[in-house]
């Protein structure tokens, strides 16, 4: 059963006049005094109390917004920094896939307006970091050629192609197959030769390395904003 929902139980029977043991049976039968306030309900239960959306409504609503021609900048950028933060969650994460939700994001990388192609590139690094299973579903829903193509893209804002760099350090770091993927794609697109050493994606150092050099390519040769 759901944490939430185990503690709604407990909450509820705590609260029952049946089963409170410091009730006097011999008092008069009729309305209960109120139970006193408790300090214990989380924000998500009384969220699951007073009927909240759940985390998962707010990520969709979100990216609905994301989506929405008639939405304004300014909205969507709140509605991604909203949704940024919910991912945070490794749970939140990982249940991008369950909701659908990785396609939408990451047709965001090659939208018109650099700020959303910014803020998507983010979402993708903070979905990815530190996480195994998300990594795994980048790498299938083919994500890392469209950040290796933002990256080195020359004709992107320098905050653009940086933020991409980051989602791609993410999604390389103690996962091989994702560092493999990305080496043929740096390769291919002549950021270095394909007999070069593609490295242990545990290897932080050799990780580093390959970001930081990106990140020079970068900002010698971006488009500035």
């Amino acid at each position: 059963m759901d944490k939430n929902l185990t503690n709604l139980l407990k909450w509820g029977i705590e609260h029952s006049s049946v089963s409170n043991p410091t009730a006097d049976p011999s008092a008069p039968t009729g309305n209960p005094p109120p139970p006193a306030p408790r300090s214990d309900l989380n924000p998500e239960i009384l969220a699951a109390l007073m009927g909240g959306p759940s985390d998962a409504d707010l990520m969709k609503a979100a990216m609905e917004v994301l989506h929405d021609p008639a939405a304004t900048l300014d909205n969507k950028l709140i509605a991604f920094d909203n949704f940024e933060q919910l991912i945070e969650s490794l749970d939140n994460a990982n249940n991008l896939e369950n909701l659908s939700l990785w396609t939408p994001l990451l047709s965001l990388l090659s939208h018109a307006e650099p700020e959303i192609k910014k803020y998507a590139a983010w979402c993708v690094g903070t979905a990815v970091q530190n996480n195994i299973k998300s990594q795994e579903r980048l790498l299938a829903m083919g994500g890392l050629p469209k950040l290796v193509e933002l990256i080195l893209r020359e004709e992107e804002e320098e905050g653009v192609r940086r933020k991409a760099v980051y989602a791609l350090s993410s999604a390389v770091r103690n996962y091989q197959p994702a560092l493999d993927v990305a080496h043929e794609e740096l390769a291919s697109r002549g950021h270095h030769d394909k007999e070069e050493k593609v490295g242990d994606a545990t290897d932080m150092d050799g990780v580093d390395k390959v970001m930081e050099g990106l990140k020079e390519r970068v900002k010698a040769t971006s488009k500035k904003a």
